[in-house]
Order: structure tokens, then sequence, then C-alpha cells
């Protein structure tokens, strides 16, 4: 029998030593968001006090302000209250800076501390493995599940990446499809605007729309062609395709009237139709994605602590 209290005992000290850590790395966060917010509102306290400073200087030196005081003869009242509020801006500005030094000091004080607790995340996980050898070598009935555990690890750790990745893709497709929609968006309101009131501008901007529509389509199917190919890892088949983009220009050049343009008007409403099919069915699958990353992650949570358990007892 191997006797595992001296590494159970590392084990318990570098678990120790890593929830410090976690709570640490807390406390940093939350000091810096503060430091950050107390530098903002130093910064404009001292920009205020500048203004107030500035404002005694003037009456004080006379100049037109002075002069102005002089003349409504409230010159010593309106310097009094002026430099009241210097004074209130210096002491707000003190206040600060004491409290920004307080901060930073804390700051510095967890730094240290962090630095002193080393990696121990890296230390309990090198410890645990060392232990997982230990068992299996020994013939221990936990060496068994832990090897069993192992494997599921490794197996769902390659799923969750393989799935995250579709995932991704499939994110940057669904937003370079609705980019797509937008153009052909634009493109249907100025053909509405172009069977009510027609007109050469309403064309421009129309075709303006549906060149820039063609152009992203060409990226968009790029992105879905590569999410296609992400699917494909993960054993789903499918093969998503935009429509043509129709962007002639010859009707509206020499047949342009009421029933070119409802042709036209029709023709961007399919497409439009068409593009908004796809990216629905994106979207859906982006969702399945989200869901299944959701899952395995869990499933990824559940292993890891089982492994824990069994190296802990």
């Amino acid at each position: 029998m191997i006797p595992f209290g001296a590494i159970d005992d590392e084990i318990r000290d570098a678990r120790d030593r890593a929830r410090r850590r976690d709570q640490l790395m807390r406390q940093r966060a939350t000091l810096l968001t503060q430091i950050d917010e107390v530098s903002g509102v130093l910064a404009d306290l001292e920009r205020q006090l500048a203004k107030e400073d500035r404002d005694v200087a003037k009456l004080e030196q006379g100049g037109f302000a002075g002069f102005l005081a002089g003349l409504t003869g409230n010159k010593e009242e309106r310097l009094a209250r002026e430099r009241a509020e210097a004074v209130a801006a210096r002491q707000r500005v003190g206040g600060q800076r004491s409290r920004l030094e307080w901060l930073s000091g804390d700051l510095r004080t967890t730094d240290q501390s962090l630095g002193e607790l080393g990696n121990p995340h890296h230390e309990l996980e090198v410890l645990l493995a060392r232990k997982e050898r230990m068992l299996v070598e020994s013939g221990d009935p936990r060496g068994r599940e832990l090897s069993d555990v192992a494997a599921r690890l490794a197996n769902v750790a390659a799923d969750l990446r393989e799935h995250e990745e579709a995932r991704q893709a499939g994110v940057a497709a669904g937003q370079a499809v609705g980019y797509v929609l937008r153009h052909l968006g634009g493109a249907r309101g100025a053909s509405t605007w172009d069977m009510f009131s027609g007109g050469g501008f309403a064309d421009m901007v129309e075709h303006g729309h549906l060149r820039q529509a063609d152009e992203a389509a060409w990226h968009a199917q790029g992105a879905l062609d590569r999410f296609s190919r992400e699917l494909a890892d993960i054993g789903v088949a499918a093969a998503p395709q935009l429509p043509k983009v129709d962007t002639r220009w010859f009707a509206d050049v020499f047949f342009d009237n009421i029933i070119t343009d409802a042709i036209k008007h029709q023709r961007i409403a399919r497409t439009g139709e068409a593009v908004r099919e796809v990216a629905e069915w994106v979207g859906g699958m982006v969702s399945e994605l989200s869901a299944r990353c959701g899952h395995l992650a869990r499933e990824q949570e559940s292993l890891a602590r089982r492994r824990e358990e069994l190296l802990s007892s």
C-alpha cells in the first residue's frame, strides 16, 4: 500500500493557497475599478479647482472682472465667496487624493501577497496529476475510475473546443448575412420610393445598396462556407447558399416605368426573403451550438469535480 499522507497534505496546502489567490484576484479587480473611478473624479475636481483658483486670482488682481464687481459694490463679497469655493474644492481634491493613495497602497499590498503565493493553481494541478499516476500505478480501485474520468475529460474537452469553434464561425456568418440583409432592406426602401416618386436619384440609391449587398454577399458566402466546414467537424452536414443579388441596370436605363419598377421591387423582396431564411437557419444553428457548448462545459466541470474528489479521498 502506497502512503498518500504526505502528498495529501501538499494538495490541501496548495488548494488553500489557490483559494486565497482567487480571493486576492477578486479584490484586485475591485481595487482597479475603484482606482479608475477615483482617478476620474479626481481629474474633474482638479479641473474645477483650477477654475476656482483662476476666478479668485482675477478678482484679486483686478482686471475686467474685478472692475465690474467694484462697480456693483460687491467685490469683497464675491471675492470671499470665490475663496470659500476654492477652499472647498481644494478640500475635495485633497480627500480624493488621499483616497487614491489608500487604494494604491492596498493594490501594492495585494500584488505583494499575490507574488508571495506564486502559482498555486499550477502546483495543485501538478500534485493532482502526480497522485493520479500513483493511484493508477498502485492498482488502487480509484485508479481505474481516474483513468476512465481522464479519458472522458479528454473527449469532452475536444468536443467542447470543436463545438465552440463552430459556434464562433456561426456567429461570424450570421453577422455577415445580416450585413447583406441591411443593404437589401435599403435597396427595397429605395425601390418603394422609386415606384411612387420615380427619378434617377432613387435609382442611384437603390443600385448603390444592391452593389453593396452583392459585395457583402460574396463575403457572407465565404463565412457560410467556413461555418459549413466547422459543422462538418462535429458531424453536421450543411451547405447553405445565398441567392444571387441582381444588380443589372439595363431595365432602369431603357425601360424605366411603373411595371419594371414593380418587377425590380418584387425581385429585391424575394432575394431578401431568401437571405432572411438563411439568416434564420444560421441563428437557429448558433442557438443549438450554444446550448451544446453549455452542456459540454457542465459535463466537463462535473468530470473535473469527480476527478478532484477521487484525488482528495
